[in-house]
């Protein structure tokens, strides 16, 4: 089942002197379960592709279905609940608020849905244990590594039982064996819960442990090694 449809989509940024087309006619869909990474040089265009995906970016033109849902066609308010209810998102900083402790930083997404206070500090404390954080609940985002503040990232997105999850640079600002570490969990959440994971990466590590590899150059896909998945 396609849960992710990407339909002859154009991205184009005017700026004052010249017009940018960072995709050029983008089709491709996703099926549930998937572990893709979208690849390219720099100025490629992935970022791009996953910002519009997430409806953190317009398009052109063409149109981005979602589970059915077309988000090309949504108000800013409808975008916005939509983005809650059914995506997560991993991102290269790691986009923690500063003053919250690790299972406030859960907890925040839940409260954003309106779930009952004793439900989403349940659902939270689960999400920390999952991702091996047991001891760290309390500590706040300054007190951990780079790599606890991801896994921290990973419980967040997780939170909202998103229908996937989208990863921009998620192992950039992690040492080897940490990235290495998180990526274990990811594959983990992949296989146990069918959770679809849309990587944008440079990262050899994340290439590797894709089921699928989707190529970017200049906008444009070079190469699907999943297809047909």
């Amino acid at each position: 089942m396609s849960i992710i449809e990407i339909r002859s989509v154009k991205k184009i940024y005017n700026t004052s002197s010249v017009a940018v087309e960072a995709l050029k006619e983008i089709s491709f869909t996703v099926r549930k379960g998937e572990f893709t990474a979208i690849v390219g040089p720099s100025g490629s265009g992935k970022t791009t592709l996953l910002n519009i995906i997430g409806g953190l970016d317009f398009v052109s033109s063409g149109s981005v279905l979602l589970n059915g849902n077309d988000i090309t066609a949504m108000s800013e308010g409808a975008l916005i609940d939509f983005r809650l209810n059914h995506i997560g998102f991993v991102f290269q900083a790691y986009n923690l608020i500063p003053v919250l402790t690790a299972l406030e930083n859960v907890e925040f997404v839940l409260f954003l849905q309106n779930v009952e206070k004793k439900e989403r500090r349940q659902r939270a404390i689960e999400l920390l244990s999952r991702v091996g954080l047991t001891d760290r609940m309390e500590s706040k985002p300054s007190e951990l590594s780079g790599g606890q503040q991801q896994r921290v990232a990973v419980a967040r997105a997780l939170a909202s039982r998103p229908d996937f999850i989208l990863a921009d640079e998620p192992t950039a600002n992690l040492d080897s064996h940490t990235a290495e570490s998180l990526l274990d969990l990811m594959q983990d959440l992949n296989k146990e819960y069918g959770m679809t994971f849309i990587f944008s990466t440079h990262d050899s590590k994340v290439i590797k442990r894709a089921r699928r590899v989707i190529t970017l150059e200049d906008g444009e896909i070079t190469n699907d090694s999943g297809e047909g998945f």
